[in-house]
């Protein structure tokens, strides 16, 4: 396992602190309920998007594609992670300023440095815009986030595609996603249209349910959430957790299968803690190949590492005397499933769920 994995106690109490601070994040956006609406979308692109939003006919000028979605608890709303792909030849990469390179070093010492330090190093210059319109009731609400990457220069390979994450709180509703990447300039624009449901916590009355089920590469614990919008590469951040996903669902040969989500529907006890009863079985064309002990969790936030060891039993003969012993081995490259059972002991509810995973 890459890194320590956090307990669920210590990423609940975590959320705890970033519920408190998602007002501020949204209250830096636009609030629909305000007679007048802050702009945060160009009109030059709010025409290039609106073009495009019946038809869901995406443009081109600076291609990308959005993928996946991914969402988690926020307080009354749903944080949602949007994952798109980009060439890094489209993310608008030009040499980073050598700032204090026509001052003397002795008169600015720590302006020359930043400026040796910043030589043979690239930047973006792109903007990304998000345009959020419910499907279901009049809701709008625009996002700027400027795109800031760095990368050495010897590094950039313009032709390799990257993956990058954007997340957003939003209330329970059905969704479009209006996507628009531009230059600095915005003469090059281009846009995706995403599709997406965000369900409501009030709903899971009388059944149990969970987040979408994903794989963790890496997990770390930042000092303190993030207070405004931020596009990441390869990671994505959820409270005080930075996150790295393994959307590919495939793993290394004795690596751990780390997965992560959060279980809709269950009542706490009343001292406010949960009884949730988990088990976790790995399976192979129906089989069982692995059995894992029932495990206990007093949240509702799950994020749980499971070694992929089977238990086989050897046998060896000599003579007429036969003899067996335990040996742990690692599982043979192929495609398995996951089967999850969660139980709620306080409602009695209870919900299945499978997800494939390759081992190479």
């Amino acid at each position: 396992m890459k890194g320590k994995i956090l307990s669920s106690m210590i990423v609940f109490l975590g959320l705890t602190l970033y519920f408190l601070s998602i007002s501020s994040l949204q209250a830096m956006e636009t609030n629909p309920s305000q007679e007048e609406k802050t702009v945060y979308i160009p009109k030059e692109v709010k025409k290039v998007i609106e073009k495009g939003m019946e038809s869901r006919q995406a443009r081109q000028d600076i291609p990308f594609e959005v993928f996946r979605h991914l969402y988690l608890p926020a307080s009354e709303n749903v944080h949602s992670i949007f994952f798109f792909k980009i060439k890094n030849s489209d993310l608008g990469y030009v040499p980073m300023a050598a700032a204090g390179t026509q001052e003397k070093k002795e008169e600015q010492p720590e302006r020359a440095k930043e400026a040796s330090t910043s030589q043979g190093m690239l930047q973006t210059k792109t903007h990304a815009f998000l345009q959020f319109n419910r499907l279901d009731v009049d809701f709008e609400r625009e996002v700027y986030v400027p795109v800031n990457f760095q990368i050495e220069e010897a590094a950039f390979a313009p032709e390799k595609e990257v993956i990058c994450t954007i997340g957003y709180p939003l209330p329970p509703g059905n969704y479009l996603l209006s996507l628009a990447i531009a230059s600095q300039d915005l003469k090059k624009i281009g846009t995706q249209y995403f599709e997406f449901t965000l369900p409501d916590t009030a709903e899971f009355t009388d059944t149990l349910d969970t987040t979408p089920i994903f794989f963790i590469d890496e997990l770390k614990r930042m000092p303190s959430p993030e207070m405004k919008v931020e596009i990441h590469k390869e990671y994505f951040t959820y409270s005080v957790l930075k996150i790295k996903p393994n959307l590919e669902k495939t793993f290394s040969s004795g690596k751990n299968l780390d997965i992560f989500l959060f279980v809709y529907g269950a009542k706490p006890n009343p001292d406010g803690t949960y009884a949730i009863d988990a088990t976790y079985q790995v399976l192979q064309d129906d089989k069982p190949i692995i059995k894992f002990a029932g495990t206990k969790y007093d949240t509702p936030i799950i994020s749980q590492p499971l070694p992929l060891k089977k238990t086989v039993i050897v046998q060896t003969t000599k003579g007429e005397e036969k003899t067996e012993k335990k040996e742990t081995k690692e599982l043979e490259p192929g495609v398995y499933t996951l089967k999850m059972g969660l139980k709620c002991s306080v409602t009695g509810f209870s919900v299945t769920k499978i997800t494939e995973f390759t081992i190479e």
